[in-house]
């Protein structure tokens, strides 16, 4: 079993591993430990005082092996994209082109630079070690989130959006980036993606300002437009399954798609609801698995069935990786897609 919390100081160390094996592209966790202390320390003050209005809060979880207490994930959200610097998209669009003399009517596909400064949030830094690929993990570390977004909806804002890994190769390149990014910055994409977590500003500086004509790229960058990294198509389609749509918006570094819900009509979030702990006990509970958090500041969040009869019933293994006895409050939501 894993358990799903906030990111802690003595974490550093785990994260750093984690890091070095996620790969190019996750701009969110990047393999340098005093990048990584910054997150860390951001997130520990976001927990510490959370507010009743977004105001650019980051929020990072991560996944804990209860046996062994081993890190093996990653996930976070941030309250509200922009502010001092812009939460930058492309925003596609198409145009018709038409001449009567020609008998020609084309539709051309443009990218339009937008730097959003009172943004979404944005949920993202999802990472789990390969060996914990099991066991609907990916989905419980993704979806805890959600709970803690339901149980703080006042924290966070009404629309969400996800901004998926692109087509990148093992060695860093994209398609996308080189025919575009690397003509006006000069530098890899791995660079940028570093840079783009100690300031923006290098965005504003030297990205064009002017549409983009897709159909003057390369095949091979039109085709990575709004595609993802194999290994991110299992997040698509989780995220797709909670209700997040395409935004018509791509990355703009390596294109990948940003999809967008609103908060209420995540699915997690509209089907999970409140209730007491009323026992607790070793025998097996025969349920459908469901997603389950602690509402205090003390944030947990695991899997495991429940009764409910007059109250929620926990299994043992559940209530102690969560923390809480007879009488706690908890959130709860069906871990896949169903009615409770």
């Amino acid at each position: 079993m894993i358990v799903i919390r906030p990111v802690q100081t003595s974490d550093l160390d785990a994260l750093l591993e984690l890091a070095s094996f996620a790969g190019y592209g996750l701009t969110t966790l990047p393999h340098d430990r005093e990048l990584l202390r910054k997150r860390i320390l951001k997130s520990v003050r976001s927990f510490q005082n959370m507010t009743d209005s977004p105001a650019g809060e980051a929020y990072l979880f991560v996944a804990e092996d209860v046996p062994s207490g081993r890190v093996v994930g990653t996930s976070g959200i941030v309250s509200k994209v922009g502010g001092f610097q812009p939460f930058y998209t492309y925003r596609l669009e198409t145009s018709v082109h038409q001449s009567e003399i020609l008998g020609v009517r084309k539709e051309i596909r443009t990218l339009h630079l937008v730097a959003e400064h009172n943004g979404p949030s944005e949920i993202g830094s999802l990472f789990l070690s390969p060996d914990f690929r099991r066991d609907s993990n990916g989905r419980v570390l993704s979806l805890a989130r959600f709970l803690f977004m339901a149980e703080h909806v006042g924290s966070f804002d009404p629309i969400v959006v996800a901004e998926l890994r692109g087509v990148i190769d093992e060695n860093g390149r994209a398609p996308f980036w080189d025919a575009v990014g690397r003509h006006f910055f000069e530098v890899d994409l791995p660079k940028a993606d570093y840079l783009c977590m100690v300031d923006k500003r290098f965005i504003a500086d030297l990205m064009p300002r002017h549409p983009i004509y897709i159909p003057l790229l390369p095949a091979i960058a039109q085709e990575a437009i709004g595609q993802v990294h194999d290994q991110t198509k299992p997040a698509l389609k989780l995220v797709q399954d909670e209700g997040f749509r395409d935004g018509g918006m791509v990355d703009i570094f390596d294109a990948g798609p940003v999809v967008t819900c609103r908060l209420q009509d995540i699915r997690t979030v509209k089907q999970s609801r409140q209730g007491i702990v009323a026992a607790i006990v070793d025998e097996v509970i025969a349920s459908p698995a469901y997603l389950i958090a602690t509402t205090g500041t003390d944030f947990r969040a695991c899997q495991g069935p429940i009764a409910l009869t007059g109250g929620v019933t926990l299994h043992r293994d559940v209530a102690a990786a969560l923390g809480v006895k007879v009488g706690d409050a908890i959130r709860f939501a069906p871990l896949r897609g169903s009615s409770i």
